[in-house]
């Protein structure tokens, strides 16, 4: 079964993604404090990310960064999924590794297709 972490500093967020990707047959983590997003990737081994950008420290961004630095997790597909929806952002989220960007709200059929996109690159 394909697992997905989801790092969200938004309970709220990470209880509908949980919600949706396990209607479509994924297995989850959910990871609500960026600063545990490393330590819990480690142990889980996820096969794709889903990453918020504006949460406490690490921000999103630097959380990328962060996780590509990580040999584990250099080819693991990292899917943005954030409310900042302009040119800058997504900029600095591709610059920082991240896979595929999508701003919310989102069509749970867009996260889904998103996601096979990525696991089949």
């Amino acid at each position: 079964m394909i697992k997905i972490m989801m790092v969200d500093d938004d309970k709220l967020v990470t209880d509908l993604l949980q919600k949706l990707l396990k209607a479509d047959g994924f297995d989850t983590v959910t990871v609500n404090e960026s600063s545990k997003a490393i330590e819990v990737a480690k142990a889980e081994t996820p096969d794709l990310i889903l990453l918020d950008l504006m949460m406490p420290q690490p921000d999103g961004f630097r959380l990328c960064r962060m996780l590509r630095e990580e040999p584990d997790f250099t080819q693991v597909p990292i899917i943005i999924v954030t409310a900042l929806d302009d040119s800058d952002s997504r900029a600095v989220a591709f610059g920082a590794g991240a896979t595929d960007y999508l701003t919310k709200p989102f069509h749970p059929g867009e996260l889904k297709d998103k996601i096979m996109e990525a696991l089949e690159s």
